[in-house]
């Protein structure tokens, strides 16, 4: 059994942490305002168990004729681990689940690194990943799969996918992610908020030989020749998220949607290469759903981000998606836990 390190997350970056222990502990208008929306907990740790299934898929599209479209999808990596709010940081560490030998069969083997950390502050937030897949199978609206049948199968197709995306919550007062995505706080009243997201990313993906083959010459003339492509992207994207609130369950909806531009680089099985800069859409979904009282919480939660781009007569749309499931107890802080992370130094001794 092979296992790997699926993710780790870590939450409060030690710039916002400091920031963030001012705010808690020192009363003011802005802390007593917020203080009616949301409760935040300085004195309790938590831990709870986690299950995660993360995917990284992307699909060529025929721009003059729409209804080709080839979508090269993973085969889900799934994985079990535990978490932890300990010195106002939230660690959480999975390691891989093995997939059922038929799913194997059917869908192929998908080899997965994945590293994400994920930084809440009360205004400002960011999600970082990086993430190497190597096996795809196809799927093609054309085909006729049989129920048990393996689908197409293309093991040497590798892919590299990276990004980093800021936001910031205007009616931060009101309105926490914190609560909704990893319990650190708890949401008092229903309450949302317009936000903006901006978004720095890259993706990569080459195979041994071309990504779609002489099998879709007829459908994609010499953009199925292509043997690797790149895209980079820089991205801005207004939205809007909002909590609905009830005796502690909750829901949370967040939708953002706006323009990237795109710088493009693809090479064909001839050697010949090229470069362009375009304009398309980048879109970000976010779903969470659950319970967050003062001791017990946990809750499921999906988010999927997501952007296009354009070379030839080719669309490339490329996704990432990650389901969790969690459930978590909070303790009163004791002892050492009772330190943070800036303190942990002086702790143990260490100066410099």
């Amino acid at each position: 059994m092979k296992f790997c390190i699926l993710t780790f997350i870590l939450g409060c970056p030690t710039l916002l942490l400091a920031q963030g222990a001012v705010e808690v502990g020192a009363p003011s208008r802005y802390d007593s305002t917020r203080s009616v929306y949301i409760k935040s907990y300085p004195d309790h740790f938590a831990l709870w168990p986690v299950f995660k299934q993360r995917s990284l898929d992307f699909r060529l599209e025929d721009l003059p004729h729409r209804d080709r479209r080839l979508r090269f999808n993973s085969n889900k990596t799934y994985g079990f681990g535990v978490g932890a709010y300990i010195f106002e940081v939230v660690i959480e560490l999975t390691v891989a689940v093995p997939l059922a030998e038929k799913d194997e069969a059917i869908y192929g083997d998908s080899k997965a690194r994945d590293l994400q950390v994920n930084l809440f502050g009360k205004k400002w937030g960011l999600d970082f990943f990086r993430q190497k897949y190597e096996g795809f199978y196809l799927t093609d609206p054309k085909m006729n799969i049989p129920a048990n049948t393996p689908y197409p199968q293309r093991d040497d197709i590798t892919t590299h996918n990276w990004r980093a995306t800021g936001s910031y919550i205007f009616n931060n007062k009101k309105f926490s992610f914190r609560s909704a995505y990893n319990f650190t706080e708890s949401q008092l009243r229903s309450a949302g908020s317009f936000v903006v997201f901006g978004s720095v990313s890259g993706f990569k993906t080459e195979g041994d030989s071309a990504i779609l083959g002489h099998n879709y010459d007829a459908d994609f003339g010499r953009d199925s020749k292509v043997l690797k492509f790149k895209s980079t992207a820089i991205s801005f994207a207004p939205g809007y998220t909002y909590s609905l609130i009830h005796k502690g369950f909750f829901i949370n909806g967040t939708v953002a949607l706006g323009p990237s531009h795109n710088w493009l680089y693809y090479r064909t099985e001839t050697g010949e290469t090229g470069k362009d800069l375009n304009f398309t859409a980048f879109f970000l979904a976010r779903l969470s759903l659950g319970y967050n009282g003062d001791r017990f919480f946990g809750g499921v939660s999906y988010v999927s981000q997501g952007v296009n781009a354009k070379f030839e007569t080719v669309q490339l749309n490329t996704s990432t998606g990650q389901l969790k499931v969690l459930f978590g107890y909070r303790f009163r802080e004791f002892g050492f836990l009772k330190k943070r992370l800036l303190d942990l130094p002086k702790y143990l001794g260490i100066t410099s």
